[in-house]
């Protein structure tokens, strides 16, 4: 009897709730553009409003200063941008500074020409180097513009948390602009915008149960602002014109729901499971390099190296096995390739490594399962036998 498939790439995208799949549907029954003023128009703004006052709840934010886009790329590409306005006055941003170990779509700068963004490095756990943020942001020339400094929240491949508290006082010492990518924590740790000290926070629908094509560019305020990316019809208090999708906002909306309902207790228990699984790992391969095992974790992520089998093979002998898994981040075309996360710590990046990521709807016999298979595929490593 065939097994059934077994889904641990939460990180990736996490599996569509019940409650946001309802959401959509009764929205796909509504008529009317959010931008009318006849009675569809209003009920349609309705939906998108108190959408925004649940991705607000999420984040610990002002519903006022959440802009819905298209997802989180979208909005970092809006947040990423020389050009700010504090209220009606133009604001220069002189250099953008991003860890080592950002997503592509911060590491690619978004709207910054490529001489105007610089690499912060980051330690060998996986950590942003605060000693040579400190100096580049010491070194920055204030005459360019300010410096915006963009770092997130949790690693998408690693699953390790950064230090954003203390790079949002280094940020602020030195008159600079802060951005989360809150991605990978939205729903795993209690957010809080004002609390982290970010000024501009992104997060992503899909993440968090909700449908993909939603995400959001949540702001400390309403007076620093970007200059819009998609200009129109100014939808979005003009920071981002086109009608909004509002049949994935409402999934958004219920998701962002679920994910806000204690997140502690939540976590509690998938990070259980995830250690049940690496002690199995252990267990089986005891020379398994598990990537930030002793640092801070988001709680259902696990990145591994198996010596003697390459991130690639190993990917495809899980598939075969009936377990979904990635190689690393799930954002460049379907291609594995070297991790750019492994090599910015200073590991051997070659072999590459696995990422298992699980989430609420993970069962017992789930992480059972993976465990078993794990043990098997491990088993067929052909190790290079060690010189008499």
């Amino acid at each position: 009897m065939t097994q059934p498939r077994i889904y641990m790439d939460w990180n990736a995208t996490a599996p569509l709730l019940p409650e946001a799949r309802e959401a959509c549907i009764n929205a796909l029954d509504l008529v009317g553009n959010g931008s009318s003023v006849h009675a569809e128009g209003r009920r349609m703004r309705t939906l998108i409003e108190n959408a925004r006052r649940s991705v607000a709840s999420l984040c610990g934010a002002s519903p006022a200063s959440v802009i819905f886009t298209s997802g989180a790329t979208e909005a970092a590409n809006l947040v990423l941008t020389p050009d700010f306005r504090m209220g009606k006055t133009p604001l220069k941003i002189g250099r953008l500074y991003v860890s080592a170990i950002e997503h592509p779509a911060f590491r690619e700068g978004g709207r910054f020409g490529k001489d105007q963004v610089e690499e912060v490095p980051v330690t060998s756990a996986g950590i942003i180097d605060l000693d040579a943020l400190k100096a580049a942001l010491s070194a920055h020339d204030r005459a360019s513009g300010l410096p915006m400094v963009a770092v997130m929240y949790a690693n998408n491949e690693t699953g390790i948390v950064q230090p954003v508290e203390s790079v949002a006082a280094l940020v602020k010492e030195a008159g600079g602009i802060f951005v989360v990518d809150a991605v990978q924590a939205a729903g795993r740790v209690p957010l809080s915008i004002d609390d982290i000290g970010a000024d501009f926070m992104v997060i992503s629908s899909h993440k968090i149960g909700g449908p993909k094509g939603a995400g959001a560019l949540v702001a400390r305020g309403e007076i620093l602002m970007p200059s819009a990316l998609i200009r129109g019809g100014g939808q979005e208090k003009g920071h981002r014109s086109g009608t909004e999708n509002a049949v994935a906002i409402a999934g958004f909306r219920a998701a962002a729901e679920v994910a806000a309902y204690d997140i502690d207790g939540r976590m509690a228990g998938i990070s259980a499971e995830r250690d049940r699984l690496e002690a199995a790992m252990l267990e089986a391969a005891p020379d398994v390099l598990i990537h930030g095992k002793d640092d801070a974790r988001i709680g259902n992520t696990s990145f591994f190296t198996l010596p003697g089998l390459k991130a690639e093979t190993g990917q495809i002998a899980f598939d075969l096995e009936g377990v979904a898994l990635s190689a690393g981040s799930a954002c460049s075309s379907g291609k594995v390739g070297q991790s750019y996360v492994l090599t910015a710590m200073g590991h051997d990046a070659s072999q590459g490594a696995l990422r298992i990521s699980i989430g609420p709807g993970t069962t017992d016999a789930e992480i059972d399962r993976c465990a078993e298979v794990f043990a098997k595929i491990s088993g067929r490593r052909r190790l290079p036998v060690a010189a008499a």
